[in-house]
């Protein structure tokens, strides 16, 4: 069908066509006109879009994730907030919705549930496309409910809001609070066990004593050096002194030694004169021999007192050199047994210090955890609070009878196009070529004053196609 076709057809339909559009148009107005006013109430709500928590002050990361609008508006539309509303405004208490529940429902469910799915039902969420506004929009046929429904929306989705936040603050403070007094008993526990090892052991600190013992241990190291070097000193000594007395410098050096060496030589310078003048039987040979004699006597007997002395004093050296390496040994044994304290007094305090740690870590949450549950501030404000509005929203009555007369056209040329379908007419010359499929030789005039396409599609639409056809 060709758009010169379509344009016949319309022609001879027109009155379908025209009839199909005023029906349309008329129904829809006077539908418009009938039906009853509905008013819209809007709510605007501001979202915390800087998602810091106003108590704690801390960036709460929910807020800042994509879905974060979009689960705010399933919070405003769920059934939990509607539920708030109805008892909120009372709903539920009026006889007349009590009764009008039982015709609806037959007395199936509760009235609570059957008037908060109304709600929802005429309850509209429009998020801001790129702000962080939301909008509540209640309609009704009441300007005054629809304004008070959508503000009762507004403030029970600040509280719920507020509920979802806390509830779970308060479930984290009490475990907080558990775990706080836990931790608080094992610092307890392991400030005890230090306390009680200090006590055992007798000390305060161990670093400051470990410091004042090792040097103790450091000084007899070297007392224990200087008393060896002092012992073979003295062991040498009294080898020489017990082998040659004579020779040992120690025995040469004394001088009570010295002075009887000298006194021995002039007894005996005088004896050998005495031996020259005198006969050995003469009293002054005797009294100068007797005086050689005794001199001669004390100088071994202090020679070897000399050497005796050397031999005690390293036997001397000896004993303190035993008595300092012991004391060192036992030193040592002290400095051993003070590391292994320290390291048992370190694992002990390394137990306090980790219990006091998670203990200050839990109280700082429990702290917290309590505040914020505690805490009846919302990140949620109401931009604009609804109000009753003078104007109703609906029924658009230019709009409806426009787009009325936008669907009238397009079904009276659809009815157009299938009363043509049902029944086809030749409209032009083109309809015979393509039905009998043969050359058309001319036209014929049948009335001159008449003739053009007027006279033509006259004639034409007395011809059916059918009958073309069927002949």
């Amino acid at each position: 069908m060709s758009f010169s076709q379509f344009l016949l057809i319309l022609r001879a339909r027109r009155w379908i066509f025209l009839i199909t559009i005023l029906l349309t148009v008329s129904v829809t107005l006077v539908v418009s006109l009938l039906l009853p006013k509905t008013y819209k109430a809007t709510s605007s709500l501001l979202l915390n879009y800087k998602g810091v928590d106003p108590v704690t002050g801390l960036t709460m990361p929910g807020q800042l994730l994509p879905g974060y609008m979009a689960t705010q508006v399933d919070i405003i539309t769920s059934k939990n907030v509607a539920l708030h509303v109805v008892d909120r405004l009372h709903l539920a208490e009026s006889p007349a919705v009590v009764e009008q529940f039982r015709e609806a429902t037959e007395g199936k469910g509760t009235v609570r549930d059957w008037l908060a799915e109304l709600l929802l039902a005429k309850l509209d969420i429009v998020p801001a496309r790129e702000s962080s506004v939301v909008d509540i929009n209640f309609k009704g046929s009441d300007p005054d409910f629809v304004a008070a429904v959508a503000n009762a929306f507004a403030d029970e989705y600040q509280k719920i809001n507020i509920q979802l936040k806390v509830e779970p603050m308060k479930k984290a403070s009490a475990y907080f609070n558990e775990q706080t007094k836990l931790l608080r008993d094992n610092v307890e526990v392991a400030q005890s066990r230090l306390s009680k090892y200090q006590q055992e052991h007798g000390i305060v600190s161990v670093d400051n004593r470990l410091d004042v013992e090792s040097n103790r241990l450091n000084d007899l190291s070297a007392q224990l050096v200087g008393a060896q070097g002092q012992l073979m000193e003295a062991a040498s000594r009294q080898r020489m002194a017990q082998g040659n007395g004579a020779e040992s410098p120690d025995v040469a050096s004394s001088p009570l030694i010295q002075n009887l060496k000298i006194n021995l030589g002039n007894a005996e310078s005088k004896l050998a004169e005495a031996a020259q003048r005198l006969s050995p039987n003469h009293p002054q040979y005797q009294s100068a021999k007797a005086e050689v004699d005794k001199l001669r006597s004390d100088l071994q007997a202090q020679m070897k007192l000399t050497s005796n002395s050397v031999g005690n004093n390293a036997q001397i050296l000896q004993q303190r050199e035993a008595a300092v390496r012991a004391a060192l040994l036992e030193q040592k044994n002290k400095v051993l047994e003070l590391n292994r304290t320290r390291d048992e007094m370190n694992v002990l305090s390394k137990d306090v210090e980790s219990a006091q740690r998670a203990f200050d870590v839990a109280s700082q949450r429990f702290a917290q955890t309590k505040i914020e549950g505690q805490s009846d501030q919302s990140d949620i404000s109401v931009l604009n609070p609804a109000v009753a509005p003078i104007k109703p929203s609906g029924p658009k009555v230019l709009l409806n009878t426009a787009l009325a007369l936008v669907l009238g056209t397009m079904l009276g040329l659809g009815f157009s196009v299938l009363a043509e379908m049902l029944d086809r007419r030749v409209r032009s010359d083109s309809d015979v070529l393509d039905v009998v499929q043969i050359p058309m030789l001319g036209t014929i005039n049948w009335n001159a004053a008449t003739s053009g396409p007027r006279r033509r599609a006259s004639f034409l639409n007395t011809l059916s196609l059918r009958r073309l056809r069927a002949n």
